[in-house]
């Protein structure tokens, strides 16, 4: 079977299984690597492996784009001390954290020919790890409506974290490699290639930006924003810097000022639905890619030394989370600490450390025991933690009851949109700009409406303290958001100091993210 028919046939299997988790509690991504298991195991599909080359020069750039471009900078801005800190402080400590304790824990096992694991490898390990790929999780979020503020976390690190953990594996390959280096020299290369990769991509992000601002044809968009998400990569990763950050700043950059800001709708709808369907389908591919690549046979001779590293992993991970909750704990940046364990718990494992773990040279010393623990950490994080997250969200309280919540607001905002419209009518005919019989008519059709629309909202079966709840909430960060537009007009018309401004402002942005954490 060729590779084309392959493909084809992956995407009628990724479209039933998504028709087949409507019906089933079981998270997307883990029912298509499941799914590949099987499939792989009876051996009647030949897709193609999932390569370095593939993930890097077909998956990763319109995945990271097509995500990147849903992220506003203003939240970033919120969160960007706790995110940065995870990102590289803690990518790079998880890294020499699961090295210890794999090390560590193999010599207590006394497994036959991994005793003599060196520390450059169990580090190599460690960066192949240090990325997460929440997306099985993240998608329950939206659905068990998790705390916006906690959702942008989690997928904000995962967007990020990837670059780092990418320049710490290559840092680490040099090393192996015979290139040694200082910890100082280390630190600027680091820097060097994740640096530049972002201002490469800034600036690719704003030519294209300038481009696009008078194009009022979607197609010719949309061909362009898939050139920027290739070209971003392409670029850095050719001059020898981060295409994984090039991309992420692109997207970012496409996202705050071409897409949100664009005066043309439809074309904002278009590249919107485009981007929303590739990261869908290329997911779908990956994952079940996924289930084709693991062995599980030899995965199964080495259980005992993969459920050590996956441990290994996992305590790294809460060390690093749960280190990041008590820097910021004094701080307005604080979160709760039932935050830090579903973040901890949350970060899974995926496609870009078994892709890192394939990257590792041919005749490196236990090159295939270190597939082999990626492939195993990857699977048992996807399916342990993935499967009880619902579970671990629930006895948390973290769980809110966003379905009912979003149906009553629907009702509300139409009842609000129509009364808008008897509001416009009466404006009108007051004006003498239409007829008044005209209007008369038209208000009685709307009126009837709004009091179907009523009745419907009265027989919702709705707590009203969590609706009463969830309205004061808004209304609150309504509240305090007048006032801070109110404090900057003081400001900038010399009313107030600066000093004074910087002090009432940090008051406000404490209230917001308070507000915030408890937002659904």
């Amino acid at each position: 079977m060729s590779y084309e028919n392959s493909i084809l046939i992956l995407f009628v299997i990724a479209s039933f299984v998504s028709i087949a988790i409507r019906y089933i509690n079981l998270p997307y991504t883990i029912a298509l690597i499941a799914v590949g298991l099987v499939l792989g195991s009876i051996n009647i599909i030949h897709p193609p492996y999932l390569t370095q080359e593939l993930l890097y020069s077909i998956f990763l750039p319109p995945l990271i784009f097509g995500t990147a471009i849903h992220m506003k900078i203003d939240d970033f801005k919120k969160d960007f001390f706790p995110v940065s800190t995870l990102v590289i402080p803690g990518v790079i400590l998880s890294t020499f954290i699961t090295a210890f304790i794999l090390i560590q824990s193999i010599l207590m096992l006394h497994v036959e020919d991994t005793m003599q694991i060196k520390w450059s490898i169990a580090i190599l390990f460690g960066a192949a790890v240090a990325a997460t790929d929440p997306i099985a999780v993240v998608s329950l979020f939206e659905k068990l409506g998790v705390p916006k503020r906690l959702s942008f976390l989690v997928d904000s690190e995962s967007l990020l974290n990837d670059g780092t953990a990418i320049v710490v594996f290559i840092i680490a390959l040099s090393f192996l490699g015979g290139n040694e280096r200082s910890i100082q020299s280390s630190v600027v290369e680091f820097f060097k290639i994740a640096g530049f990769g972002l201002l490469i991509g800034f600036v690719i992000g704003l030519l294209a930006d300038h481009v696009l601002r008078y194009i009022d044809d979607s197609m010719v968009v949309i061909t362009i924003t898939t050139v920027v998400a290739y070209g971003s990569f392409l670029v850095a990763d050719s001059m020898g810097f981060s295409g994984v950050m090039s991309t992420v700043a692109a997207g970012l950059v496409f996202g705050e000022k071409s897409l949100s800001k664009t005066p043309f709708p439809a074309i904002r709808l278009s590249v919107e639905n485009f981007w929303n369907y590739i990261v869908f389908a290329f997911n779908s591919l990956v994952f079940l890619l996924i289930g084709f690549e693991i062995n599980l046979s030899l995965l199964w001779k080495l259980w005992p030394v993969i459920v050590l590293a996956y441990l290994a992993v996992l305590f790294a991970r809460f060390l690093v989370v749960n280190a990041t909750w008590s820097v910021f704990l004094a701080t307005k940046y604080k979160f709760p600490f039932t935050w830090a364990v579903i973040m901890s718990w949350g970060g899974l494992r995926g496609a870009l450390s078994m892709v890192l773990a394939l990257s590792i040279p041919q005749h490196l010393e236990f090159r295939e025991l270190l597939i082999a623990l990626v492939f195993g950490v990857v699977l048992l994080s996807i399916f342990i933690q993935g499967l009880s997250m619902p579970f671990i969200l629930k006895k948390l309280k973290l769980v809110s009851p966003v379905n009912e919540i979003k149906e009553y607001e629907q009702f509300a905002t139409k009842i609000e949109l129509l009364q808008s419209s008897l509001d416009k009518l009466d404006k009108l005919q007051n004006g003498h700009r239409i007829n008044k019989t005209i209007a008369l008519s038209l208000k009685q059709e709307i009126q009837a409406e709004i009091n179907v629309l009523d009745t419907q909202l009265e027989q919702l079966k709705t707590d009203k303290s969590i609706i009463i709840a969830e309205e004061t909430l808004k209304m609150k960060r309504e509240i305090v958001m007048g006032q801070i537009q109110s404090l900057i007009d003081m400001y900038h018309s010399g009313a107030i100091t600066f000093d004074v401004y910087k002090s009432l402002r940090a008051d406000y942005d404490i209230q917001l993210l308070e507000f915030e954490n408890k937002a659904i």
